[in-house]
C-alpha cells in the first residue's frame, strides 16, 4: 500500500505505461555556493593561525618523526642486523612497507589524472589532498629500500654508469626498473599536483595581508595572472601531464609485482601479480582518501564540499577494487590448488593453518569482510562508518604485503632453510616512525597549501548555477514514500 504521493507517481501516462517523476537531483556541491564563498572558506584556512589541533597533531607526528631519525641511526651504525631479517627471510619489514607506500600513493594521480581525463567534476573537491598523499606516501616509500640496503651510501651502483669494477646493472630485473618507474613516477606526480596548485597560489597571494606571506605565495605562483593566455595554455599542459600520469599508475605498481612475480619462489611465480597488485594499490590508496578526507571534513566544516556524493563515489569505488582483490585472493588459492606443488602448497597451508595464521585471518576479515557492508547505501552515508572501515582495509592491506613478502621466504623449496620470521622492535620503529613521517607531512600541507582546488571548485559553482552538471541519482522528495 502506497501512500497519495506515491500512486500519482505511478499513475499510467496517455499511452497506458507508468510515469515516475523525476528524482531529487544530489549536487556535486551543496546549494547556493559562491566565487567569494569558495575563496574565502580555503583560503581562510591557509591564511588564518592554526587551529590547536593541527597543532596537537604536528607535534605527536613529529614524535615519531624523532623515533624514526633514532631507529635510522642506529641502523647506519649497527647495520640491518638490527631487523629480523634473516636467511633465507633477505626481504622484511623494509620491502613489506615500501609496496604498502607505494600502493597508498597510487589513488591520488588515479583521482587527479584518469577522472580528469574521464571529465568527472567530482574529483575537485578531493584531488588536491589526494595528490598531496601520493607525494608523502612516495617520500615514505622512497625510504625503504635505501634502509633495506644496509649500506644506502652505494646506492649509486644500482644506476647505469661505467666503473672501473665494470659493475653494471642487471636489466632484466624488475629491482631496476623499480629505480626508474618510482622515480618518473614520482616526477610526474610532483609537477601534475604543483601545476594544479599555481593558480591558487596566487589566489592566495592576492588575499594574503602580510608582505612575506604575499612574497612566498606570489614565488609559488609564477606570475600567475589569469589571463585568457595563461589559462589556455593552462588547460593544455595540464591535460598533457594527466594523460602522461595515467598510464604510469598502471606501471609502477605492476613493476612492483614483478618484482615478486619474476622470482622462482612459491607463492609469488605467478602472471597474476601485476594486475593483482594494481588493484590492490588503488584498494589501500581509496582507503587512505577517505581516511584523511573524512577527519578534513570534519574539523574544517566542510560538508558542503565533500558532500555525501564524494564519500559514496570514494566508497564505491573502495569496494570495486576490494573485489577486484578478493577475486585475487581466490585465483591465487585456485593455481596453487591446481598446480599440485608441495611447495605451492605447503606455504599456502602455512599461511592459513601455520605460523602466519593469525595475520591470514585478520587479513581476509579486514579485506574481504568488512568492505562488503559497503554494498549498503546506509553504510556509504554514515561518515563515521567508512572511516572505521577504510582503517582496517589499510590495515588488512598492510598484512597483505606482510603475508606475501614473509611466508614465501620462510617456506621455500629447501626445507632445511625453513624459518619463521621474528620482528624486532627496530622494524616496528622504522615502520610506525614512517606513518608519522607521513602525517606530519599531511600537517604540514593542510596549514600550506589549500586542500581542494580553488579554482576548481569555483567553476563548479558557476556549472552548478547554470545547471550544467551531471547528476547522480538520489533518494525521492521528502514525503514521497511508501507505507
Amino acid at each position: 500500500m502506497s501512500s497519495n504521493s506515491s500512486n500519482q507517481r505511478n499513475a499510467p501516462g496517455a499511452d497506458g505505461a507508468s510515469e515516475d517523476a523525476p528524482l531529487r537531483p544530489v549536487p556535486v556541491l551543496a546549494p547556493g555556493q559562491t566565487y567569494a564563498r569558495v575563496s574565502a572558506e580555503f583560503s581562510d584556512i591557509t591564511l588564518r593561525p592554526a587551529p590547536w589541533g593541527v597543532m596537537v597533531g604536528f607535534a605527536l607526528a613529529f614524535g615519531l618523526v624523532m623515533i624514526f631519525l633514532m631507529a635510522v641511526t642506529y641502523l647506519f651504525i649497527e647495520g640491518i642486523g638490527i631487523f629480523g631479517t634473516n636467511v633465507p627471510v633477505a626481504w622484511a619489514f623494509p620491502i613489506v612497507s615500501f609496496v604498502w607506500w607505494i600502493g597508498i600513493g597510487h589513488a591520488g594521480t588515479f583521482i587527479s589524472a584518469f577522472l580528469l581525463l574521464m571529465r568527472q567534476d567530482w574529483r575537485a573537491s578531493i584531488n588536491r589532498f589526494a595528490e598531496a598523499m601520493t607525494l608523502f606516501a612516495l617520500a615514505c616509500a622512497g625510504m625503504m629500500p635505501l634502509l633495506h640496503l644496509g649500506r644506502p651510501w652505494v646506492l649509486y651502483w644500482l644506476f647505469p654508469y661505467p666503473n672501473t669494477m665494470g659493475l653494471w646493472p642487471q636489466w632484466r630485473s624488475p629491482l631496476v626498473w623499480d629505480v626508474f618507474a618510482v622515480s618518473t613516477y614520482a616526477l610526474v606526480s610532483l609537477l601534475f599536483w604543483y601545476m594544479g596548485a599555481i593558480p591558487d597560489f596566487a589566489t592566495l597571494r592576492d588575499r594574503a595581508k602580510n608582505h612575506r606571506i604575499r612574497l612566498a605565495y606570489g614565488l609559488a605562483a609564477l606570475g600567475w595572472r589569469g589571463s585568457s593566455r595563461h589559462w589556455q595554455r593552462y588547460q593544455q599542459a595540464y591535460l598533457l601531464v594527466g594523460a602522461l600520469a595515467v598510464p604510469l599508475v598502471i606501471s609502477v605498481h605492476s613493476i612492483v609485482g614483478m618484482d615478486f612475480a619474476v622470482a622462482i619462489v612459491p607463492g609469488w611465480h605467478s602472471t597474476i601479480f601485476p594486475p593483482y597488485f594494481v588493484a590492490g594499490a588503488l584498494y589501500s590508496g581509496f582507503a587512505m582518501v577517505l581516511t584523511l578526507g573524512i577527519p578534513l571534513r570534519h574539523y574544517y566544516k566542510l560538508h558542503d564540499f565533500l558532500t555525501e556524493r564524494h564519500l559514496d563515489n570514494c566508497a564505491k569505488l573502495m569496494l570495486l577494487t576490494g573485489l577486484i582483490v578478493t577475486y585475487g585472493y581466490v585465483f591465487d588459492y585456485f593455481t596453487v590448488w591446481y598446480s599440485a606443488s608441495s611447495a605451492e602448497i605447503i606455504g599456502l597451508q602455512q599461511r592459513i593453518f601455520g605460523a602466519y595464521r593469525v595475520e591470514f585471518w585478520v587479513m581476509t576479515f579486514c579485506n574481504v569482510g568488512v568492505i562488503q557492508l559497503v554494498w549498503f547505501k546506509k553504510v556509504r552515508q554514515k561518515a563515521g562508518l567508512l572511516f572505521l572501515i577504510a582503517i582496517l582495509v589499510n590495515v588488512g592491506m598492510w598484512l597483505e604485503r606482510y603475508i606475501i613478502v614473509l611466508t614465501s621466504l620462510s617456506y621455500d623449496y629447501l626445507p632445511g632453510t625453513w624459518h619463521v620470521f621474528e620482528s624486532t622492535r627496530w622494524d616496528w620503529a622504522v615502520f610506525v616512525g614512517s606513518v608519522g613521517l607521513f602525517a606530519a607531512l599531511w600537517f604540514i600541507f593542510v596549514r600550506f597549501v589549500p586542500v581542494s582546488g580553488i579554482f576548481e571548485l569555483r567553476e563548479l559553482t558557476r556549472k552548478q548555477q547554470k545547471g550544467e552538471l551531471k547528476y547522480q541519482e538520489s533518494t525521492p522528495p521528502a514525503g514521497d514514500t511508501h507505507v
